[in-house]
C-alpha cells in the first residue's frame, strides 16, 4: 500500500513510477526504498499479531471476571477464527485465572 501511494504521488506510470518512489522511500536510493518497505513489512506485521493477541486475552479475561466459567469459555475460544498456536495460548491463559 505504501508502495502504491507513493507510485500516485510520484505523477509517472510503469516501470518510471515505481524506480522514482522505490527511490524516494529511501536514504539509499531504490535499494533503501525495498529495504524500508520490508521494515515497514515486518513492523506491520508484529504489531498485529501483539495486538490481535492482547484483544482475545483481554476477552477471555473479562469474560471469566463477568462470571462465565472456564468450560463455557474455552468452547467459545475453539469457535473463534483464529490460528491453532493463539488458541492454545488462550487455553493456558485461561488455566491460570
Amino acid at each position: 500500500m505504501v508502495l502504491v501511494v507513493a507510485m500516485q504521488a510520484t505523477g509517472l506510470y510503469g516501470a518510471a513510477a515505481i524506480t522514482t518512489a522505490l527511490a524516494a522511500l529511501g536514504p539509499l536510493g531504490m535499494l533503501g526504498g525495498v529495504a524500508t518497505l520490508g521494515i515497514i513489512g515486518l513492523t506491520s506485521e508484529a504489531i498485529s499479531k501483539f495486538g490481535f493477541e492482547a484483544i482475545f486475552f483481554g476477552v477471555v479475561k473479562q469474560l471469566y471476571k463477568q462470571g462465565e466459567n472456564k468450560q463455557s469459555i474455552q468452547k467459545k475460544i475453539q469457535k473463534y477464527p483464529i490460528s491453532k498456536s493463539l488458541k492454545l495460548k488462550l487455553n493456558g491463559y485461561l488455566a491460570q485465572l
